[in-house]
């Protein structure tokens, strides 16, 4: 069987278990979560060990320390991955949520309801709980879910996936709901964007060059942010000790991923109060700082360049710019930024609300880090991914972003005239 063969006959099983899958019962659905979220916890050795074969190939290959930490499976996050299927197991679900209705003049009932997208592939690099979260997500949405995780992942990932299904059929969910494909081969990546004959929805997590190429190449409606330039900005008015703590978090607490801050603008009122100490403390946090020229007469750091503006690092790389005032902060973020997520530390409330409504991203913080915009830490119970698209979804796409919407239309003879 050629590889082409291979993945069409996978989302020709998904696209079969999706016509079963939108019309089960929340009971199965939830039950099948619930043994999946067992099965791991059962399985944390088993998964363990398999995670440690891709560690070791990680190293062997040099993986970076961010990517390494990203790779990882550790007894919390395996257990946080059963608990966040347990949370999505206890979240409404959005299948058949009517949400408006009207009584047209000859008496139709006209409703709006939500409905699954259908067959949802998700293409994803590195982070194994990709797995179980875009597995439970697709699941309760009544979708069914081809995910392609990357080579780096690969035993982590075949090895939750062969988890979740056990579990899920156990519970009454078809074969073929949730499928993993298994093979390394770059090449099924372009197999699988051409699948627009089975598959409704792709749904990139990963580097930029994959999600570059995925929205090149993908015959297939795609869903997905670039990259993550997130920027906190420290306004003339803000606690400066909230904006240390905030600037370190929002950097250091995981600079792997997508939501961490990429670049601080300072207002130049404080920059000399501020800059020097919370410096510092991100240097002792290992951060290597890049700042413009203003930044680098109060600290000693490299210069940064017209590139690190726009540069999502995902490691312990800073760039700092000193603005004049609050239209340049906005003006910058809105220029040089990814539209993901933005963040502002300010007592002053003109210039927050004027924070919130004038950048256009898809999460907007005041006095808050960056590090919150995550399906989990907004209610959601997961995410299959971040969405930066102002078309269908935009920030966390939970549960009711895996639906679409359909008229239901209910008569009792009527014609139009």
């Amino acid at each position: 069987m050629t590889l082409h063969d291979e993945i069409a006959r996978t989302c020709s099983q998904a696209r079969d278990a999706a016509q079963v899958l939108r019309s089960l019962s929340p009971a199965v659905k939830n039950a099948a979560l619930m043994n999946a979220a067992r099965g791991i916890r059962a399985a944390k050795n088993e998964l363990r060990a398999a995670n440690s074969n891709d560690l070791e190939a990680g190293r062997e290959k040099g993986l970076s320390t961010a990517m390494l930490d990203r790779l990882e499976l550790t007894d919390a996050r395996i257990e946080a991955m059963a608990a966040g299927l347990e949370t999505v197991a206890a979240l409404p679900d959005p299948v058949g949520d009517i949400v408006r209705q009207t009584v047209h003049p000859n008496g139709m009932r006209i409703a709006q309801i939500r409905q699954p997208l259908g067959v949802v592939a998700v293409i994803f690099e590195s982070r194994p709980n990709v797995t179980a979260d875009a597995a439970g997500l697709c699941l309760k949405s009544g979708n069914a879910a081809v995910l392609r995780g990357g080579s780096e992942a690969i035993h982590s990932n075949v090895a939750i996936a062969k988890v979740f299904a056990e579990g899920a059929i156990a519970a009454g969910v078809p074969e073929g709901a949730v499928q993993m494909i298994a093979t390394t081969d770059r090449a099924a990546v372009g197999e699988l964007l051409k699948m627009d004959a089975y598959v409704d929805v792709v749904v990139p997590r990963g580097g930029k060059g994959l999600i570059a190429r995925i929205l090149d190449e993908s015959r297939i409606p795609v869903v997905a942010h670039l990259d993550g330039v997130c920027h906190v900005y420290v306004d003339a008015d803000a606690d400066l000790d909230m904006a240390k703590s905030i600037a370190v978090n929002a950097k250091l607490q995981r600079p792997g991923v997508c939501n961490a801050m990429e670049t601080l603008l300072v207002h130049a009122d404080i920059a000399a109060d501020f800059l020097p100490d919370t410096a510092q403390a991100l240097e002792m946090g290992g951060c290597e700082l890049r700042g413009c020229e203003k930044t680098r007469q109060l600290v000693e750091c490299a210069e940064a360049t017209a590139e690190d503006w726009t540069t999502e690092y995902l490691d312990k790389i800073l760039s700092i710019k000193v603005v004049e005032s609050f239209d340049e902060a906005v003006a910058h973020i809105n220029r040089y930024g990814s539209h993901h997520s933005d963040a502002i530390v300010t007592e002053r409330y003109e210039a927050a609300e004027r924070f919130l409504d004038e950048v256009d991203s898809a999460a907007v913080y005041v006095n808050a880090s960056t590090r919150f915009t995550d399906g989990y830490e907004f209610g959601l119970g997961a995410e299959i991914g971040i969405s930066t698209n102002k078309l269908h979804c935009r920030g966390p796409m939970a549960l009711q972003e895996l639906t679409c919407l359909k008229y239901v239309i209910r008569g009792a003879g009527q014609i139009r005239e």
